[in-house]
């Protein structure tokens, strides 16, 4: 979409969220200035998308998608405000920087952290994305999915290879995946940065689904050195984080 009939899509969603009863086709073409002919091919395309909703008096109301995007932005951020205190108390006490992600299409989208006074090499950052195959974040949304969903995400990958202990096929991830369930943490062992270990453990919902993860990653040797604590750590961080967020077990 060209950024003119972006900034125009915004705009109508602006001027409609004014107008709870909807407007017509003539009604916002007049109000914003644009042309009936762009506004009606602007106005289809959303409709058809979820985006917009028209009644039978043929005014155009917000839709159904804007909600689920306004819910989900807003669990996220709920998250975020609930969860950035657990960081920064688990990384004062396992002194490695932690992290938590949620699902984005086949990657994990980083939203929050917490950076440890020690060094760990990673050009993770939030707001940066990561495949979902090689990353203990990621790992952790798939060894707890659906298996029809599981199935699909996997279908579509590449798998490419970013270090000698990346997972390159399905048949070898899957069986990483029982494992991880199983234990219910998943690791990275210097799967997509060379040097680079990782420990994710998933946050529930009141459903019981995924709704992210947490990660404590630091130098390999380092995190081994303490790694049944760190497991502990991040266990405990899960149960506690699930539970606030209504995963009353």
């Amino acid at each position: 979409m060209a950024v003119k009939s972006a900034e125009r899509v915004l705009r109508i969603f602006e001027h409609l969220s004014a107008y709870p009863d909807g407007q017509t086709i003539n009604e916002i073409s007049t109000q914003l200035g644009y042309a009936a002919s762009s506004t009606h091919a602007l106005l289809k395309t959303l409709l058809e998308n979820g985006y917009l909703y028209i009644d039978e008096m043929k005014r155009y109301m917000l839709g159904p998608k804007l909600i689920q995007l306004g819910k989900s932005a807003s669990s996220h951020m709920s998250i975020n405000k609930i969860a950035q205190p657990l960081l920064e108390e688990t990384m004062e006490e396992l002194e490695e920087t932690i992290f938590m992600a949620v699902l984005f299409k086949e990657e994990v989208t980083y939203v929050a952290k917490a950076n440890s006074y020690k060094t760990v090499t990673t050009n993770a950052q939030i707001g940066s994305r990561k495949p979902i195959y090689c990353t203990g974040l990621g790992k952790v949304f798939l060894a707890f999915m659906d298996t029809d969903e599981r199935s699909l995400i996997l279908n579509n990958l590449d798998f490419k290879k970013f270090t000698n202990n990346t997972a390159t096929s399905k048949e070898a991830l899957l069986k990483q995946l029982v494992s991880f369930k199983s234990q219910g943490y998943a690791i990275d062992d210097e799967e997509i940065e060379e040097g680079l270990y990782c420990i994710a453990v998933p946050v529930f919902d009141a459903s019981k689904r995924v709704i992210a993860a947490l990660s404590a990653s630091g130098p390999k040797q380092r995190m081994l050195s303490k790694k049944e604590h760190i497991i502990k750590k991040m266990l405990s961080v899960s149960h506690l984080l699930s539970y606030q967020l209504g995963d009353v077990k």
